[in-house]
């Protein structure tokens, strides 16, 4: 317990350094799915080891990127079932945790999961 609890504030800290944004409803999932910007979206459950291995890769990758100029969105899957899967459905990709995806204009253009998770991956989608 005490662990998960670990867990979680380092996570807080890892976002609020990131300005992620956190989603907490379904309308944010359709203001997101509406854009034509592209948004990043991360599903990470608080319960899960490889959601923790997932976020300790991306705190390490954050050193690398000074910046990051596309919104940064999280969902907690556990207490955001609905929003989670609502990402699901609206962008077409099988529900997974911890998840991380690119999307503009409705649509996913990429994604990883669990040991593929990589924000450098993920921000080098971006530049093509």
């Amino acid at each position: 317990m005490v662990f998960l609890l670990q867990f979680s504030t380092n996570l807080l800290l890892f976002l609020n350094k990131m300005n992620w944004i956190t989603i907490n409803s379904e309308e944010d999932v359709e203001e997101i799915y509406k854009s034509s910007d592209y948004a990043i979206i991360y599903k990470h459950s608080p319960r899960c080891m490889t959601s923790l291995m997932a976020y300790r890769q991306l705190k390490s990758d954050v050193n690398a990127v000074p910046e990051v100029d596309v919104p940064l969105y999280i969902v907690d899957v556990i207490n955001n079932r609905s929003e989670s899967m609502a990402i699901a459905n609206s962008f077409q990709v099988q529900h997974q945790s911890p998840q991380i995806l690119v999307v503009k204009n409705g649509e996913c253009i990429y994604d990883a999961s669990h040991e593929a998770i990589s924000l450098r991956n993920t921000l080098s989608v971006l530049s093509e």
